[in-house]
């Protein structure tokens, strides 16, 4: 996680120098046609929709990763909680069309009707499902759908890092959302990032859930609400974010809970602590001094004498 991070933070200082350098400030590094849209889903994190300029762009294709096949739960129920937000704040909701390639189906199952619906809201005859056995069908139904008026919007998941998805195939996946106005989700199972139309990236996976709240405080040894930790992997801003966010099913919103590597609210993304201490690390070309450590102290090399005996037989019963 520490490398990823790090080469994460590589890349949007990269960014910015560039955006330096041309003269334009990172916060407008999305092209002209996303700079126009006004029309967004704000998630109710401050942290979180300043970075994705107001929130989720409401005609563009957003991509939602997660790096290993035991996130797809997470992954798909975080698709389900935007999609239960957009349905809570249309004036006339209409369907969500999920195509998913049958690899994906076979391996994580489709997403439950009944446990669905208590997460998002979507009643069952309001979430459509279509199962192509290749990614050439799978994409052809999301592009033929995208212009259909009456879908609230429309999620493609697939596996790993197909060939053929590439930045030509998210592109024409963007454009149609841009000329429909309706937002496509794109999920990628078990996939690494690469060069894509999508404006923004988010990396899912899942987070322990808190203890159910009630009138008398939390109730010990129970499961609270579904949580989710959410990097942001690309944005408008072109900066980094961690955030751990928690659904409330009943109200439909999500509220940011403190985080665990840190402990507290921070967007910012951070380096597991090392496993020797606390302290961070000393400049580059700063004299360390290590304490002298006694002969007799533990790791200390052992005499000639104690060699020589470690080197008999050893005992195995």
């Amino acid at each position: 996680m520490a490398n990823r991070a790090v080469a994460r933070d590589a890349v949007f200082a990269l960014r910015r120098e560039i955006a330096r350098i041309e003269g334009t400030l990172p916060q407008r590094l999305e092209t002209p046609a996303e700079a126009g849209d006004a029309a967004r889903l704000g998630i109710g994190v401050a942290g979180f929709d300043k970075l994705l300029g107001g929130g989720l762009a409401m005609a563009a294709l957003t991509e939602i990763h997660g790096h290993e096949t035991r996130d797809s739960g997470a992954v798909s129920g975080f698709a389900l909680a935007l999609a239960g937000l957009l349905l809570s704040q249309a004036k006339e909701p209409g369907p969500v069309l999920w195509v998913g390639m049958s690899e994906v189906f076979r391996e994580a199952g489709f997403p439950h009707a009944a446990g669905a619906q208590v997460l998002s809201g979507l009643s069952p005859e309001r979430l459509l499902f279509a199962e192509a056995p290749k990614l050439a069908d799978a994409l052809w139904v999301a592009e033929e759908a995208i212009p259909l008026q009456r879908l609230a919007a429309v999620v493609v998941e697939v596996r790993g890092n197909p060939e053929k998805l590439d930045l030509t195939a998210t592109r024409r996946l963007h454009r149609r959302a841009q000329a429909a106005g309706r937002p496509v989700l794109l999920l990628r199972q078990a996939a690494q990032a690469e060069t894509t139309a999508a404006p923004v990236r988010l990396v899912v996976s899942p987070a322990p859930s808190g203890s159910r709240r009630t009138l008398a405080g939390p109730l010990e040894d129970s499961i609270g609400r579904p949580a989710f930790t959410v990097s942001v992997d690309k944005c408008p801003a072109a900066l980094p974010g961690l955030f751990t966010l928690e659904w409330n099913c009943d109200e439909r919103l999500f509220t940011e809970r403190a985080n665990p590597q840190i402990g507290a609210a921070n967007p910012v993304a951070v380096v597991s602590l090392s496993g020797c201490g606390k302290g961070s690390a000393p400049a580059a070309g700063q004299v360390v001094a290590f304490r002298k450590k006694d002969a007799s102290a533990a790791g200390a090399q052992p005499a000639p004498e104690q060699r020589d005996a470690d080197r008999g037989p050893r005992r195995t019963g």
